[in-house]
This record gives C-alpha cells, structure tokens and sequence, in this order.
C-alpha cells in the first residue's frame, strides 16, 4: 500500500516571523523540550515496535509511524530554526511613535479601539492583538499622536486616528 503525498500549498515554505514576545519564546521552548522529550522518544520506540514484524512492504502501521516519526523530526528542526533567529520584542523607551510591542488606541468611525500590535506568530484578532504585517499593523507603525492613517482594502478605505501610544 502506498501512503498518499500531498502536494505543499502556496504557503509551504514561508518562514515565520521572527519577532516575538519572550512569553511566546518560552512557550516555543518547552514545546520543542515536549517534542525532544515525550513524542520523539514514543514515536521511534512505535516505529521500532513496528520494524520487528517483519516484512516492510506489507506493513502499513510501520509506513505510518515512520512518516509521523519524519514529521516530528521535521517539527523539531523548523522549531530550533525559529528559535535560533527570534526577535525577543522587548518594551522600550517612549518614543511617541507607533513600534513593535506598542499598544495603540485609535479612533475609527467615531469609536475607540486598542490594538496591540506584535509578530505574526502571535496575533489573536479576537483579542485585538494584531501582527505588524496586518494592513492596520503597517499602516500605524511609525505614526505618532493625532496622526490619521488610511488603509485601503479590497472593498473600502477605512481612516484610523491615533489618539493614545502606550
């Protein structure tokens, strides 16, 4: 039986963005440790488990497992990349503009709204963390107080007021 390969998508091989808070280097940390420690170690005993039955080329649980095993590998390594060229995004002194790791609150159609805008890996749009790629994140970054920023999507344009840089 021969296990189906999937063709990568447009967005396979995009590296992630470095910057991210030190919470969220952590948090890659003891995820990578979790890899290493817990699923590498169970994945290749399955794997040897499986080798002991005998015949390979009618063996699908070991095709699986050794595939799941591949990805694990996969995962580790991207991971220790990600890590290697991470950003720590760390708060500064006030400048009076707009940066990474700033928590802006603008004025847009007459309501306030506060954005927090951070690395890509981070962004919660529900909790009004936005990334710095975002239209709005690279609209503000680099505005100061009063500025009006403009940004321009497919279907309007839509004018952010910075009011308040924390």
């Amino acid at each position: 039986m021969q296990v189906p390969v999937r063709k990568p998508g447009k967005y396979t091989h995009l590296k992630p963005d470095p910057h991210m808070t030190e919470d969220k280097f952590n948090e890659l940390k003891a995820k990578l440790e979790r890899l290493k420690k817990v699923s590498h170690p169970r994945a290749a005993a399955e794997v040897k488990r499986l080798a002991e039955m005998g015949d390979f080329s009618d063996n699908a649980a070991y095709s699986m497992a050794k595939g799941r095993l591949r990805g694990i590998n996969q995962r580790v390594i991207d991971m220790e990349e990600h890590l290697k060229q991470a950003v720590i995004i760390k708060p500064g002194p006030k400048t009076g503009l707009v940066e990474l790791g700033s928590k802006v609150t603008v004025e847009v159609n007459g309501k306030e709204k506060t954005f927090l805008i951070l690395g890509s890996s981070e962004t919660d749009p529900f909790s009004d963390v936005i990334s710095r790629n975002s239209p709005v994140g690279r609209a503000l970054l680099g505005g100061s107080v009063g500025e009006v920023k403009r940004v321009i999507t497919a279907s309007k344009n839509v004018e952010y007021k910075i009011v308040r840089i924390e």
